[in-house]
C-alpha cells in the first residue's frame, strides 16, 4: 500500500480482482506472478553520520541528455510533466520518497538483477547516480520482506517496516482464493525501525504485537503517522520521532493507511476503505482475523493531524489510493482507476482538498502511482509500468514539475 502492505499492481489480475498493487505494490502496500507490484510495495512499510551536501537539480538534470531522459516518455496530453527521466530499469520498483535536503531518494524494491526475491529498501541520489551501471546501496540488511522506508530529519537516519524479527526468509505471499478477491497480507511480523545509511539498526520504533508500518514523517520534523493493527482494527496513530508518546487517530471500522502530514505538518491525508454494509463489516474482519485486507474500494480522507475534523475527500469508485499532498498544501495528487471497467490502468489525479477541481494528470493505458513531490516542489518522482517493453517491470521515474 502506499506505503502499504506490499503494494503493486498488475495488469492482468486487476480485471476485478485487480492487482492493484505493485509489489506486491502492497509485494506497498511486493512481487508475484499475478501481481503487478504496485500497492504491494507498499505495505507496509514503513524508519551517525553527515549527510552529503545537498545537489542542485537544475543543474544536474539539464546536464542529463541520454535517453531515459526523453519528450518520448511524455504522453502529448500530460501537460505537468516538462521533462521526464526514467530512473530505475527492471523488477518492481515503488515507494520513492525524498530525503529532507531534496538530494536523495529511498525506496523498495524487488529487482532479481540485484539479487533479491523480496522487497527490500535502497537509497540513490536521482539527479547523479545511474542505476543501470551500479545498483543503489542496499539499507535492508537483514532479512525478512521490508517496506515503506522515509528520511528521519537530518538524513542521516532513516526508518522503514521489516519482518526480519519474525525470521529471515521472506514471509509468503498469499494463495489465489477460489472466490477471486484480490487481497492484501498485513503480515504480523511488521514492526518499523530506524536504521543508519549503512543499514545498521539502530533502535524500533513498535514493538506491539501485530502489524505496524506505513509510517511517514511530517515535513516539520516532530512527529511520524502510521499504520497498525494494536487495538484489534487497521487504525492511524501518530507518534514522536524517537516513538513517545502514540497517539491514535482513527477509530472507524476499516482499513485506514498510507498517510501523510500535509507540507505544514497540521493536516493528514490518507487512503480508507469503509465496509458500507454488515455483510461487508463481517467479510473485513473475517479477513482480518485471516491476515489480509481487499484493497479494491477505498478513497481519499483528510483530518487534523489529531483525527479531528475528518472529511471524505473523494467519491469516485473503486480505488483511490497513494495520496500525496501539492506543495500547495490546497490539492492532492493520488492514483486511481476509477474510470476503469476492468480495473486497470491505474492513473494519477490531482483533486483540490474539497473535492472540487479534479484532473487527469497521467495518460496512456499503464500503472502510474505513488506520485511524490520533492521538497522544493520542483520535481515528481512516480512509478509506472510504461517504457517497460511489455513486462511486468514497475519502474520509478522523475518529473519536472509545472503548474
Amino acid at each position: 500500500m502506499n506505503c502499504a502492505p506490499t503494494e503493486r499492481v498488475q495488469e492482468g489480475q486487476y480485471d476485478h480482482d485487480r492487482d492493484l498493487t505493485i509489489s506486491s505494490v502492497p509485494s506497498r502496500p511486493h512481487s508475484q506472478k499475478h501481481r503487478m507490484r504496485a500497492l504491494a510495495l507498499l505495505a507496509l512499510a514503513l524508519v551517525a553520520c553527515g549527510s552529503p551536501a545537498p545537489t542542485d537539480p537544475s543543474s544536474t538534470t539539464a546536464a542529463t541528455t541520454d535517453s531515459t531522459r526523453t519528450d518520448s516518455l511524455i504522453h502529448p496530453e500530460e501537460k505537468h510533466f516538462r521533462t521526464l527521466k526514467q530512473l530505475t530499469f527492471g523488477g518492481d520498483n515503488a515507494e520513492a520518497y525524498w530525503s529532507f535536503s531534496g538530494d536523495r531518494l529511498i525506496f523498495q524494491a524487488n529487482n532479481p538483477a540485484w539479487g533479491e526475491s523480496c522487497d527490500q529498501i535502497y537509497v540513490f541520489n536521482p539527479f547523479t547516480d545511474d542505476l543501470r551501471a551500479t545498483p543503489p546501496t542496499k539499507l535492508s540488511i537483514n532479512g525478512g520482506r521490508t517496506t515503506c522506508s522515509y528520511f528521519l530529519p537530518g538524513d542521516s537516519l532513516v526508518l522503514f517496516a521489516s519482518t526480519h524479527q519474525g525470521g529471515h526468509a521472506c514471509p509468503a505471499v498469499p494463495e489465489r482464493r477460489s472466490d477471486g478477491k484480490y487481497v492484501w497480507p498485513i503480515y504480523p511480523t511488521f514492526d518499523i525501525y530506524v536504521s543508519d545509511l549503512k543499514g545498521g539498526i539502530v533502535r524500533p520504533l513498535t514493538t506491539t504485537e501485530g502489524y505496524d508500518a506505513e509510517a511517514t514523517v511530517s515535513p516539520t520534523g516532530d512527529r511520524i503517522v502510521f499504520t497498525s493493527m494494536r487495538d484489534g482494527d487497521l487504525d492511524l496513530y501518530t507518534m514522536n520521532i524517537d516513538g513517545s508518546d502514540v497517539k491514535r487517530v482513527t477509530s472507524t471500522l476499516g482499513y485506514d493507511g498510507g498517510a501523510f502530514f500535509s507540507p505544514d505538518g497540521t493536516k493528514l491525508l490518507w487512503r480508507a476503505s469503509r465496509p458500507k454494509s454488515d455483510e461487508e463489516a463481517a467479510e473485513y474482519k473475517q479477513l482480518l482475523k485471516e491476515g489480509l485486507v481487499t484493497p479494491t474500494n477505498m478513497e481519499l480522507y483528510v483530518a487534523n493531524a489529531d483525527g479531528s475534523d475528518m472529511r471524505k475527500v473523494s467519491d469516485l469508485g473503486q480505488a483511490n489510493w497513494a495520496p500525496y499532498w501539492h506543495p500547495s498544501g490546497e490539492k492532492i495528487l493520488f492514483a486511481s482507476n476509477h474510470k476503469s471497467k476492468r480495473g486497470f490502468p491505474f492513473t494519477l489525479y490531482m483533486i483540490n482538498v474539497d473535492g472540487t477541481g479534479l484532473e487527469q494528470v497521467s495518460f496512456g493505458d499503464t500503472f502510474d502511482a505513488f506520485p511524490v513531490f520533492s521538497p522544493d516542489g520542483r520535481h515528481l518522482v512516480f512509478s509506472s509500468n510504461r517504457n517497460n517493453k511489455g513486462t511486468r517491470e514497475t519502474n520509478l521515474f522523475l518529473a519536472e514539475w509545472v503548474d
